[in-house]
């Protein structure tokens, strides 16, 4: 099964298979495949799905903070931007994960942030990115990423299949996102992660709802996390999305923006 991908998705997408062609000339997948295996052996998984569930378990939320330097809309969120400080305020602040673009072309990210952000802490990381195809999962894992992103919009569901069962054989958690009930269906037929990512802001009109989560939780089995994208910018936002027992939200614009990204975290979660 194959949704309807948003433009701006199919841009994206277009420059993404670009992209992998490019770097398999640098890097082939073989000697990427030997990377990701060296990985496993000295820069083992942190358990990005762990953290969410152990930070929620004792009564908090349980945020992944973002890093991320720029956005197709928005422009330049942060400058200067320096990976590894802003991994140490979230930190310090009370994330329990971190989000890393990487995305070069329509985000200004770069593999290297990954790594620089997760050298500079104890927390595990999801690499933030439009996961395609088979070798940005073995790139994934060996720069060290702890999870990955796959985009329901940007996939079929056997593609969703492959990709999923790949990273979590290579030790990593996977983060499904969707944005409508269609993209939901296919995240639940397809693929075992325990991780549904709900995001907030409608790809086809840029419209920012939290209503989305709202409308899609009751349809999300028990044994999966509800993590909510996008749109949290108030105590107020973390107040109703808790009372209607949503406890995972992924934040990043309103930190980046902030003086002290993780001062920013604390203030909003009251952590």
């Amino acid at each position: 099964m194959q949704l309807e991908t948003p433009t701006i998705l199919k841009k994206i997408v277009a420059r993404k298979y670009e992209e992998i062609s490019e770097r398999k000339l640098h890097t082939p997948y073989n000697n990427l495949e030997v990377a990701a295996s060296v990985a496993n052996v000295h820069n083992a998984p942190r358990g990005f799905a762990y953290a969410l569930r152990h930070q929620i378990a004792i009564g908090k939320s349980g945020v992944i903070a973002e890093v991320k330097q720029a956005s197709p809309s928005k422009g330049v969120l942060r400058d200067p931007f320096i990976p590894a400080d802003i991994a140490r305020s979230y930190e310090k602040g009370g994330a329990a994960c971190l989000s890393v673009l990487t995305d070069r072309d329509f985000f200004k990210g770069h593999e290297d942030y990954l790594v620089e952000a997760r050298s500079a802490c104890t927390l595990p990381v999801i690499r933030k990115d439009f996961i395609v195809d088979e070798y940005q999962v073995l790139e994934a894992r060996a720069i060290g990423a702890d999870c990955i992103l796959l985009i329901a919009a940007c996939l079929s569901g056997d593609k969703l299949r492959e990709l999923d069962q790949m990273a979590r054989d290579l030790g990593m958690d996977v983060l499904i996102e969707v944005h409508n009930r269609p993209e939901l269906g296919l995240a639940l037929e397809y693929t075992q992660t325990e991780l549904l990512g709900i995001n907030n802001r409608d790809l086809h009109t840029f419209e920012l709802s939290l209503d989305h989560t709202f409308e899609l939780m009751g349809d999300v089995p028990s044994d999966r996390l509800i993590v909510t994208e996008s749109g949290i910018h108030t105590r107020d936002d973390v107040a109703m999305m808790r009372q209607k027992g949503i406890h995972a939200f992924l934040v990043g614009e309103a930190f980046m923006v902030a003086d002290e990204p993780g001062e920013k975290l604390a203030d909003l979660f009251q952590i």
